[in-house]
C-alpha cells in the first residue's frame, strides 16, 4: 500500500539499499516484503526532504520521522517528547508507574502530551527497540521448573560409572488405557461450574472478572482453556488415588493450563504484568460457591 507509513527501520533500510546499494525498486520491495508503491512513495518523501544517504544516517529517528512526515498530529508542535530511554529504566524500579512517570514530565513540561500520547510514544519507542522472534506455544510444552539445587547425582551420572538401563513402564496399550481411565474420572456439577468461572474470570469484559485482570487482560482464555483445566485436573486426581475432581485439582493445575493463554494489553505489558499473578488472583477471588464469597 504506497500510502502506508513505514517504520524507521524499514524506512532506513529502503533508503540504504536504492543510494547505497542501487538496487530497483521492486528489488528492494522483494526483500522487505513491501509493495513498489511504497519504496516509491518512501524516495519521494525523503527526496522532497532535501535528504541523501548521509543526511538520514545522521538523524535520529524522531528526527527522520519528523523530516518525512511533519510533525506530529494534533497540536504535538513545539511539545517536548520524554527521554524514553530514561523513562523505561525508572519504569524498572519498583512501585514506579507510567502514570507516575507522566506527572513527573508534566511538572517538567506543563504543556507537554497528555497520558495516553505519552504512552502511545512510549509503545512506538518500545516497538522500534525491541527485538523479537515469534513463538508458538502449545499447551503442556512449556513448563516453569525451579533450579534443582545441590545435586551430586548429576556429577556422579556424567563422570560415574554406567548408570542402570531405564525401563519401560507402560507400552502404548496400557498408556491409551490409563488416557481413557482419565476422561472416566468423575466432576461433579457444582465443581465444573467453578471451572467455568475460573475462564470467565479471565476475561476482562465479564462480570466474574477480577479488578487487575479488567485493568490487564486483553484476551482471556478459550474453551480450549477450560477443556485442558479439566483433564489436567482429572489425571491429577487420579494421580492422587481419587476418582473425583476436587476444587483444589482445578486451583493447582489452573496456572499451567491458563498461563499462555491470557494475552496482556499494553498497560500490562508496560508495567511487566506477570499472568501467573492474574492467575493466581483469579484462583483466590473466585468463589468455589456462585455468589458465596471466598474465605
Amino acid at each position: 500500500m504506497a500510502g502506508q507509513r513505514l517504520s524507521m527501520r524499514k524506512t532506513r533500510e529502503i533508503l540504504r539499499q536504492k543510494w547505497c546499494l542501487g538496487r530497483s525498486h521492486r528489488e528492494v520491495a522483494r526483500s522487505l516484503g513491501k509493495s513498489v508503491g511504497a519504496i516509491h512513495a518512501t524516495l519521494r518523501r525523503a527526496t522532497a526532504a532535501g535528504l541523501d544517504w548521509e543526511a538520514a544516517l545522521a538523524l535520529s529517528d524522531e528526527a527522520l520521522d519528523e523530516r518525512l512526515y511533519g510533525a506530529p498530529a494534533g497540536g504535538g508542535q513545539g511539545r517536548v517528547l520524554p527521554d524514553f530511554a530514561v523513562v523505561h529504566a525508572e519504569h524498572k524500579r519498583p512501585g514506579v508507574t507510567l502514570e507516575l512517570l507522566h506527572l513527573e514530565y508534566l511538572q517538567q513540561h506543563p504543556d507537554g502530551y497528555l497520558y495516553t500520547q505519552f504512552c502511545e510514544y512510549y509503545r512506538r519507542w518500545l516497538k522500534r527497540r525491541r527485538l523479537s522472534m515469534r513463538q508458538i506455544h502449545r499447551a503442556g510444552e512449556k513448563l516453569f521448573v525451579d533450579y534443582a539445587g545441590q545435586k551430586p547425582q548429576i556429577v556422579d551420572r556424567a563422570t560415574g560409572a554406567p548408570m542402570p538401563a531405564v525401563e519401560p513402564v507402560l507400552n502404548a496399550g496400557e498408556l491409551m488405557e490409563l488416557r481413557e481411565l482419565v476422561r472416566s474420572v468423575v466432576i461433579a456439577g457444582h465443581v465444573k461450574d467453578y471451572a467455568i468461572r475460573l475462564v470467565l474470570a479471565t476475561h476482562a469484559g465479564n462480570a466474574e472478572a477480577t479488578a487487575k485482570v479488567r485493568r490487564f487482560v486483553r484476551h482471556g482464555a478459550s474453551p480450549r482453556g477450560l477443556l485442558a483445566m479439566v483433564l489436567a485436573a482429572k489425571a491429577f486426581a487420579l494421580f492422587a488415588g481419587r476418582i473425583n475432581v476436587s476444587f483444589e485439582d482445578l486451583a493447582t493445575v489452573a496456572p499451567p493450563a491458563l498461563r499462555h493463554r491470557l494475552l496482556l494489553n499494553f498497560e500490562g505489558e508496560a508495567e511487566g504484568i506477570a499472568v501467573e499473578d492474574l492467575i493466581a488472583e483469579v484462583i483466590r477471588e473466585t468463589p468455589t460457591v456462585q455468589g458465596k464469597a471466598r474465605a
